[in-house]
Parts: C-alpha cells; sequence; structure tokens
C-alpha cells in the first residue's frame, strides 16, 4: 500500500512497462518509507485517442508518452507528497526517459478501516500491519 493505477496510451513494451513500474516502486519506497514488498500497482492501456490529459492552462505540453497516475493511499504529509511527486519524475525521466511535464498524479486518501490485505480482515486495525 499505497495503490497506484497507472493510465496510459498503450504501446509500451513489457520492458518499458516493468521500469515504469519498477521507476514508481522505488518513489513510493523512498517517499513514504514503506517496505520494498509493499506494491499494488494496476496499469490501464488506452487507445491513443482515448486518454484525454490537457493542462489545466499551464502551457504544459503533453505526449503519448503521457503518464496519469491515481494513487490511493493512507493520509501522507505534504512533505512525503511532494517529495514523492519529485522522485517520481526523477525516476521516470531517467529510468523510461519519460519527460516531467508527461506525468500526472492525483492521490486519493483513505484509512486505516479502508484496507483489507487478505483473509476478511481489516490488518491495520487488527494489529497486524
Amino acid at each position: 500500500m499505497p495503490l497506484l493505477r497507472f493510465d496510459l496510451v498503450a504501446g509500451r513494451s513489457p520492458e518499458e512497462l516493468r521500469a515504469l513500474l519498477d521507476a514508481a516502486h522505488d518513489a513510493v519506497v523512498e517517499a513514504f518509507e514503506v517496505p520494498g514488498g509493499d506494491r499494488y500497482q494496476v496499469v490501464h492501456q488506452h487507445p491513443r485517442g482515448e486518454l484525454v490529459v490537457h493542462d489545466t492552462d499551464l502551457g504544459i505540453e503533453r505526449t503519448d508518452a503521457v503518464v496519469l497516475l491515481q494513487m490511493t493511499s493512507r493520509q501522507r504529509s505534504r512533505e512525503q507528497k511532494e517529495a514523492f511527486y519529485r522522485l517520481l519524475t526523477r525516476n521516470l525521466e531517467k529510468e523510461c526517459g519519460i519527460a516531467p511535464s508527461d506525468v500526472v498524479v492525483s492521490v486519493v486518501e483513505n484509512s486505516d478501516a479502508d484496507w483489507s490485505f487478505g483473509h476478511g480482515r481489516a490488518q491495520f486495525l487488527t494489529g497486524e500491519l
């Protein structure tokens, strides 16, 4: 946890997807200090033209390499989120050649009661985590 959902324009190779997911996971581990084995990621690929990501009139140019990331997570501090954004864009540019202008992140927060990792239990509430 957190849960990362990526929306991408279809066409990346399995190796490119693995590099993207690894780069994002490294940013999560560093920014939020979660264990390395704490990894939940989902990729949704869309045909060109079915993913629209405008720039909110900020003058940001987007390409077909755009990454729209929705992260669902327990509450995180402003500093942690800002570190995550910086680390994510740095990693994606370095490891995948994705420009920081092509990375959009939305964070959805929830609480410990909103997570069950299996066996019908809320492990944050039971003390298992």
